[in-house]
């Protein structure tokens, strides 16, 4: 699952920076956008003075030439108006919508004119002085300034003694109605002690209002022209409406927010758009698994995916769609997961089955030795014999040994039980090898029910020694030569044998039996498995075997079996620690 994890580590960590790389870059256009928002703002605001302090930043001047912007010329064109650059010689070294009428070369009276009066012929003149080059020079932005030629016409025209000439009203208010304006006269406390025109709401003027009407026009909805009139010391108002520019249509803080809001509204959308690819690329994944499970839950393990899932998963030369390839090993793990459970299912049915078999021939195990016994005492219960010494010792043997039997496999159980919860505990002890295998075999030579088997041991040429539990040693061995003798029929040839290599010490326990098919070696080891052999000597719980090579376990050893029907079977037991 490590490649899992890296592809999902790597997956969500691309989602994670596809969409902070997306979020930095609309801040930095948002940031970009309210930059040049608040440029075109100012320059609004300072309109038409704007326009030249962004010309006299904007220009380059290389080799004594200046070229303006092509923004700024389109500028200059839109507004009717017209920039020169002027180096200290006083010649014009670059211009843009220049009229035909202007010099070429200003002299010291005509910059001084302009810088003063800020006229210039029948233009109005603002003046920039840069001096940031190795020589300085000064630009001009001119214009005609309407508003203000119309006042002047208009204090010509309607002034009487610093008011407005009764006698032509009229006339003024005529002309004033054309331009849709406001003529305002006041005094020098900025009262308003006349007015003709479009009606306003202003009552009365404060010290600085006309200053920032003259300093800031662009934040004013009119065009306002003032002029001084020296002999009243009166001032006069002309307001006339500008041309409705889309662009100042909303305020600036409401523009701001706009743009956040737009901003806002773009990642929302990029956000939610990840998040419902994301629902529908993880959540039909899991909508499938989810039936998966639950059809493991019911039992049905072959059916891993329908066809109609499966369809959606594979293609048709059985490679996983892209779109299910994050899954892939959680894909493989549910197949492999299934496969083992339905072996699981199929494992305990089948132990199951050996189990109910094993019960049976238990049953049988301790069904005949009872009988035995129980027959017995009701011989001896009924005081209808007269026994002799013989035959009540004969009586009582057959009692003991049947006994033993049965006690014999009651041992079985228990230590059958202490060895699966790891209950028994060696008392380990150094033993020579062969004298411990010489004392084991020769409990099957001299006893005289075996005489039918011919039993040989080969020794180890050298001395090794062991540490093992007497006690559970001698019981793993007689089970393994017991199995033998159990399952082979008179005459059948066992040896046991030792030798030492360099990965260990090695027992083998070989008879010329009639050997084992490859079912019966599969499961000997197991629990409750009692062979196929119906013509066995002795009978048997089915638990010798796996108790002896669970004992080999526990002394570190491994078993293994290899057999042939017909041929024998050998039994290998390995210690790697000697």
């Amino acid at each position: 699952m490590k490649s899992l994890r890296r592809r999902l580590i790597f997956h969500f960590s691309i989602q994670f920076i596809s969409l902070s790389i997306a979020i930095i870059i609309l801040l930095f256009a948002l940031l970009f956008l309210l930059i040049q928002h608040m440029s075109n703002q100012e320059l609004r605001k300072n309109y038409p003075a704007g326009v030249l302090e962004y010309i006299t930043t904007e220009t380059v001047v290389e080799d004594n030439k200046a070229e303006i912007d092509k923004q700024w010329r389109q500028v200059l064109r839109e507004k009717h108006m017209w920039a020169q650059v002027v180096n200290c010689q006083g010649e014009v070294v670059g211009s843009s919508n220049t009229p035909s009428s202007l010099p070429k070369h200003y002299s010291v009276g005509d910059i001084l004119q302009i810088a003063e009066n800020k006229q210039f012929r029948e233009y109005t003149v603002l003046s920039e002085f840069d001096n940031t080059d190795k020589q300085p020079y000064i630009f001009l932005v001119g214009y005609k300034d309407i508003a203000m030629t119309t006042l002047q016409t208009l204090v010509t025209t309607y002034n009487h003694q610093g008011q407005i000439s009764e006698t032509e009203r009229r006339q003024l208010e005529k002309q004033l109605k054309k331009i849709d304006g406001t003529l305002q006269i006041i005094n020098e406390n900025g009262d308003i002690i006349d007015t003709a025109g479009k009606p306003m709401n202003t009552k009365k003027y404060e010290p600085l209002d006309i200053i920032s009407k003259k300093m800031t026009p662009g934040i004013y909805s009119t065009t306002t022209a003032v002029y001084n009139d020296p002999s009243t010391n009166h001032t006069w108002l002309l307001h006339t409406p500008k041309k409705k520019d889309k662009n100042q249509t909303l305020s600036v803080m409401t523009e701001y927010l706009l743009g956040f809001g737009i901003v806002g509204t773009i990642v929302l959308l990029i956000t939610l758009s990840l998040s419902f690819w994301n629902g529908f690329r993880y959540g039909q994944p899991l909508f499938i698994f989810t039936s998966w499970l639950e059809r493991m839950k019911q039992g049905n393990y072959e059916e891993v995916l329908t066809e109609q899932e499966r369809k959606k998963i594979f293609r048709k030369n059985g490679k996983v769609r892209i779109r299910y390839r994050l899954y892939k090993e959680v894909i493989n793990a549910f197949y492999a997961m299934a496969e083992k459970l339905d072996l699981s299912v199929k494992e305990r049915a089948k132990l199951e089955k050996t189990r109910e078999e094993w019960m049976t021939g238990i049953s049988h195990d301790l069904r005949t030795p009872l009988s035995t016994v129980q027959g017995y005492g009701h011989l001896l219960e009924s005081g209808q014999y007269n026994w002799s010494k013989e035959e009540l010792e004969e009586v009582g043997q057959t009692i003991r040994e049947k006994g033993e039997y049965m006690l014999h496999l009651i041992e079985d159980f228990s230590l059958t039980f202490e060895l699966k919860n790891n209950e028994l505990h060696l008392s380990k002890e150094t033993f020579q090898v062969n004298q411990l295998l010489e004392t084991i075999i020769s409990k099957f030579i001299q006893d005289r029910t075996l005489q039918d088997y011919h039993f040989h041991f080969e020794p180890i040429t050298i001395q090794v020694e062991i540490e093992a539990d007497q006690k559970w040693f001698e019981r793993m061995m007689d089970n393994l030569i017991f199995n033998a003798i159990k399952h082979n029929p008179s005459g059948t040839t066992i040896i046991i044998r030792a030798s030492k290599s360099a990965d260990g010490l090695h027992i083998w326990i070989e008879d010329n039996g009639v050997g084992m098919d490859k079912e019966t070696i599969e499961q000997l080891f197991e629990r409750y498995y009692r062979g196929t052999n119906t013509d066995e000597r002795i009978e048997g719980a089915g638990l010798g075997m796996s108790i002896a090579k669970q004992i080999a376990t526990l002394h570190g050893a491994t078993v293994e079996v290899r057999s042939e029907v017909g041929t024998g079977t050998t039994v290998h037991i390995h210690f790697p620690r000697y």
